[in-house]
């Protein structure tokens, strides 16, 4: 009896489980608060247009051949393919974005995407790039990425890229969610709207106030 006991509840926590998945779905935003005003409303993701009225523009782009400017202070420019630019993207959880580096160090500064992995090919070029993992081991991950090669990025982690070449570099980036979100780390921190306490920054980065306050002075003006 004992073991039926145990089997009926292991097999009714299996059963809550798949229905947490089922009816949890992942955030497509940072937050989604809760109201009772229903004239208000943002969803988990978009509206959904009828089918009947789709048309193939819905599902379609067209520039990602177009260099983009890489002129200014890190030297990259990302072009972004998401929901926002394929309404046809709308809970199929994928999405996509051009790259361009500047030559001699352009970069695609330290940041996250909070919504998803991004696997990333690069076609022109020679890129370091690498991701830091978690408390409490950090450890970096990293490589020389040539024409050609591909690197995957987690859900979530640190990660960067610099052209480590003489020439401009080109990659092309998928990610697993309709809208991954990105947080550049520094523009995050010492550009944040509104301003972080300067105490703060100094006891996290180890840095006198005068140091923080320059820093919070050189983002905010991004």
């Amino acid at each position: 009896m004992k073991g039926a006991g145990f089997l009926l509840a292991f097999n009714l926590l299996v059963l809550a489980s798949s229905f947490v998945s089922a009816y949890d779905p992942s955030p497509l935003q940072d937050f989604c608060v809760a109201i009772d005003d229903t004239k208000n409303v943002f969803v988990n993701g978009k509206f959904c247009k009828d089918p009947k009225l789709a048309t193939a523009n819905d599902f379609f782009f067209s520039g990602l051949n177009i260099p983009k400017n890489t002129s200014n202070y890190v030297g990259s420019a990302v072009t972004p393919v998401n929901v926002d630019q394929i309404p046809g993207l709308n809970t199929l959880g994928i999405s996509l974005v051009r790259i361009d580096y500047a030559p001699n160090g352009g970069l695609n500064p330290p940041h996250t995407h909070p919504r998803g992995t991004e696997i990333l090919v690069v076609l022109e070029g020679e890129l370091y790039v690498g991701f830091v993992t978690s408390n409490p081991n950090n450890r970096l991950i990293s490589k020389i990425l040539y024409p050609g090669d591909v690197f995957v990025f987690p859900i979530g982690l640190i990660h960067f890229q610099q052209n480590v070449g003489k020439t401009k570099a080109v990659a092309f980036a998928g990610l697993s969610s309709q809208n991954p979100g990105v947080i550049t780390i520094a523009n995050a921190v010492f550009g944040s709207n509104l301003p972080i306490n300067p105490d703060v920054l100094a006891r996290a980065f180890q840095l006198s106030n005068k140091v923080v306050k320059y820093l919070q002075s050189r983002f905010r003006s991004f």
